[in-house]
């Protein structure tokens, strides 16, 4: 899953958030000088990456594209999951999508010191370009495309996916509302363990 779930699925916990935002920028078992909770979010965003990679549904989104991008399938798949999150936010919460990410941004400006250098550089421009909430754009994901494209030197073609996203919104929108309620229901399961 990508950043709009993962930070959904820590349950408005500002530690358990930072510890999912960071996960990806942490190597190994360095997290150790995190509080107990930042850990816990760094275990369930491990988990919550583990649970997705292995779920059908999911592996059945990344086949309707992996002819096209064969292993960027996952990161694609996990950019689409974010847009039809955001794009269906008011299914899933009651505080409306710009309050809710600009209380995020409020956050990781106020933690940003103390957060691993690459979170700091993505969080500048996670708020430079206002990315969680214009998920819920074809623009948004479009511009996410990219400069995913970019980073891998267009190897990945990733740009073009776009297309894929608007030829396939019915299939995918279906395997995401699927998928998402099994993982909402597995996070809170692994969340209540990890904290108890």
């Amino acid at each position: 899953m990508n950043f709009l779930a993962h930070l959904y699925l820590s349950q408005n916990n500002a530690n358990i958030m930072i510890g999912n935002f960071i996960a990806d920028h942490v190597r190994g078992n360095q997290f150790e000088h995190f509080n107990a909770e930042i850990q816990q979010g760094i275990f369930l965003h491990r988990e919550i990456d583990t649970y997705t990679d292995a779920h059908e549904i999911v592996r059945k989104s990344k086949r309707r594209l992996h002819e096209r991008y064969r292993h960027y399938d996952g990161v694609i798949i996990d950019i689409f999951y974010d847009y039809f999150l955001a794009k269906n936010w008011s299914t899933y919460s009651a505080i409306p999508l710009d309050i809710y990410t600009h209380s995020i941004y409020n956050l990781f400006r106020e933690k940003s010191d103390e957060l691993p250098v690459k979170s700091q550089q993505f969080i500048k421009y996670m708020i430079e370009y206002d990315i969680l909430y214009n998920y819920q754009f074809e623009d948004g994901i479009a511009r996410v495309l990219n400069g995913m494209n970019n980073r891998t030197k267009g190897k990945s073609q990733m740009h073009l996916a776009i297309e894929d996203l608007k030829e396939l919104t019915p299939e995918l929108e279906n395997d995401f509302t699927f998928f998402f309620k099994d993982l909402i229901a597995f996070s809170s399961n692994k969340l209540s363990e990890l904290i108890s």
